[in-house]
């Protein structure tokens, strides 16, 4: 086999040697963050340039960013009822999340699965955000307190960036708070918690280049206070997250930070280039492309042929050297039905076939071209095998 050919940036990106400097660094430093001599402030002062610079990516305040373990850790401590302001201590009664949604979203964090409902999404798969209102509407006219609003900024599958602005509004005027899963985003588009309006974000270092492992779960106002940790302990993160914190890790997270704002733009464009040059030919044959009329990341494409099912897809495409998916990789290995081309009503036939690239900034032109060669390779296979049955 030769050099085998990675297209799973949206599954994890290649750790960038900046982050791997900085990791190495870390490691070699003595000392608890918590400890107050020499060595513990040394250990704690690489935290908190790290902390900066995440919050200078998304335009947080410092103070505002609480690492956690990853994405899903902040997700989960996102979601829950106990969150509060200095005009709300009585917390929130229901949660709403979009119907395309990662798996640690969907599982509803603190809240019964009798509170969790789902915002549905249109053919595009964009968040309804009529359905939205209405139900926020519907809400206040029973009596609900606060809801809590999860939208991604992006969907890990086809790339299709959410309207968080507009939704944030709409969430904002029915007297809830808006959590946003910005893990995809966060590195590859310009993001700004302040504009976006959300309360929550979860960003995740290995998505971005940094270590896995290590993500961190944003506030837009110190003035939102999470009532109950999921970890109690020692109080570190400002009581947010107990535990001695995964420096090295942290360390690694805000230089891979820092490197992938430095190039956001030109990174970019780079990859949409690459992304439209995938479509363009894809578009020559039976290639469904999913989300293609909507704004999407410039990295991510989803497709499908009819006829052809992901498992083969995966198989023959990994025994030619491509590292691709079926959509997301938080499923244990697993290749399962996508619930998110199900919201979006694509027949299940079409939609168990889906395979995902999502390239970086490392991506080469003549990679996407080795790919449609061994894409077309299958596609003529398949045809063949049609033909046969046929006659």
């Amino acid at each position: 086999m030769g050099e085998r050919i990675y297209l799973d940036w949206n599954a994890t990106a290649p750790l960038r040697p900046e982050a791997r400097a900085a990791m190495i660094a870390a490691l070699d430093q003595v000392g608890n963050p918590s400890s107050v001599h020499n060595e513990g402030r040394a250990a704690r002062r690489l935290i908190e340039e790290a902390r900066e610079r995440l919050a200078a990516l998304v335009g947080a305040e410092p103070r505002n960013v609480v690492f956690t373990s990853g994405g899903t850790e902040a997700n989960t401590m996102a979601l829950t009822p106990a969150l509060e302001t200095p005009e709300r201590k009585s917390g929130f009664d229901r949660l709403m999340v979009s119907a395309v949604e990662h798996a640690s979203v969907r599982a509803g964090g603190g809240f019964r699965s009798h509170h969790v409902e789902e915002i549905p999404v249109t053919t595009e798969g964009l968040t309804d955000l009529q359905a939205l209102e209405r139900r926020l509407a519907e809400l206040q006219q029973q009596g609900a307190r606060f809801p809590l609003v999860s939208i991604m900024a992006a969907n890990n599958e086809t790339g299709v960036v959410q309207p968080v602005e507009a939704a944030a509004a709409l969430v904002h005027a029915g007297g809830g708070l808006l959590h946003v899963d910005a893990v995809q985003v966060v590195g590859r588009i310009p993001f700004d918690i302040n504009r976006s309006g959300a309360d929550l974000v979860t960003i995740s270092a290995h998505k971005l280049g940094g270590p896995q492992g290590v993500g961190a779960l944003i506030k837009r106002s110190a003035d939102l206070h999470l009532a109950e940790p999921l970890l109690r302990g020692g109080g570190q993160e400002r009581g947010a997250r107990a535990g001695t914190e995964n420096v090295a890790g942290i360390a690694g997270f805000g230089a891979a930070a820092a490197a992938a704002g430095a190039t956001l733009a030109a990174d970019g464009e780079r990859m949409r280039s690459l992304r439209d040059r995938l479509e363009a030919a894809l578009a020559n044959g039976p290639t469904v492309v999913f989300g293609r009329d909507a704004e999407r990341l410039p990295n991510t494409s989803l497709f499908a042929a009819p006829g052809l099912r992901a498992e083969t897809a995966l198989i023959n495409l990994d025994l030619e050297g491509f590292a691709v998916s079926s959509g997301s990789a938080c499923s244990s290995g697993k290749v399962a039905a996508s619930h998110v081309l199900a919201a979006m009503g694509v027949p299940p036939d079409l939609g168990s076939g889906a395979i995902r690239v999502s390239i970086g900034p490392a991506t080469r032109e003549n990679e996407i071209d080795l790919f449609l060669k061994a894409w077309m390779k299958l596609l003529a296979a398949l045809s063949k095998r049609q033909s046969g049955l046929a006659a």
